[in-house]
């Protein structure tokens, strides 16, 4: 953001589950964010919006004003998927947004590069960051996600736990095990929970993501669980150097 020569081009890695909308709607309200706009009328600043020439925000609304350049799944896919519906949400959440004093997302990345929470930027460190032998190598992060594929996983670990997919993936299960596997796809997958929903039974990304902060906070009240997620990660870790 900025003009042509502000400084340094930036870029972040985020997790998307819980910062990437609030990003993407961040930078697109910012052509109403200057002092000149702050006392504009609301009606003003949507259409300042919609005619913004160097925004992509026309082509999260309408599919006839979209750049080939531009992935606009990616973001559609948290508000119910590319269709009528899921753009119809992804403009009142945009709107929802114009007027308010909303803190800047970007901040939490700043020093280190990494948008997310305490939880994820260790997760990060403690995985990726810790064997690079210096700062050119954060590069590296590019290969997140490449240990497992994700029907790989769910085989490994249904056999680890001696259960039938099938029974841990049924729609309307809220097991413990069911959890774990959304947790572990997410971990060794690096796929979006809407992906993930649909592995585990076709279930929406808030169901995912209410199950995955469930099991968060298991984790942290319950060692025995601990003590078995904790095996199930190693475990998983190790298959996956054998196969590297």
């Amino acid at each position: 953001m900025g003009h042509l020569y502000q400084g340094r081009y930036k870029a972040y890695l985020v997790d998307a589950d819980n910062y990437l909308l609030e990003v993407s709607r961040y930078i697109h309200l910012n052509p109403v964010r200057s002092k000149e706009m702050s006392k504009r009328p609301f009606n003003e600043k949507w259409k300042k919006l919609l005619k913004y020439p160097w925004s992509s925000l026309p082509g999260y609304l309408s599919v006839s004003k979209r750049k080939e350049f531009i992935d606009y799944k990616t973001i559609l896919g948290y508000m119910g998927g590319d269709s009528r519906k899921g753009r119809e949400e992804y403009r009142r959440f945009i709107r929802g947004g114009i007027g308010e004093e909303g803190a800047n997302p970007l901040e939490v990345g700043k020093g280190h590069g990494i948008i997310g929470g305490a939880d994820f930027i260790g997760w990060v460190r403690e995985e990726f960051l810790r064997e690079a032998k210096s700062k050119r190598e954060r590069p590296a992060l590019r290969e997140l996600g490449k240990r497992y594929k994700p029907e790989e996983l769910i085989d490994r670990y249904t056999s680890l736990i001696k259960m039938r997919k099938k029974d841990v993936c049924r729609r309307g299960k809220k097991s413990l095990e069911r959890a774990m596997l959304m947790e572990l796809l997410y971990r060794f997958c690096r796929i979006t929970q809407p992906e993930i929903g649909k592995l585990v039974g076709g279930i929406d990304y808030s169901a995912v993501s209410r199950a995955r902060k469930r099991l968060r906070r298991r984790l942290e009240n319950e060692p025995q669980i601990k003590k078995r997620f904790d095996k199930l990660n190693d475990q998983l870790i190790q298959k996956s150097r054998v196969k590297i």
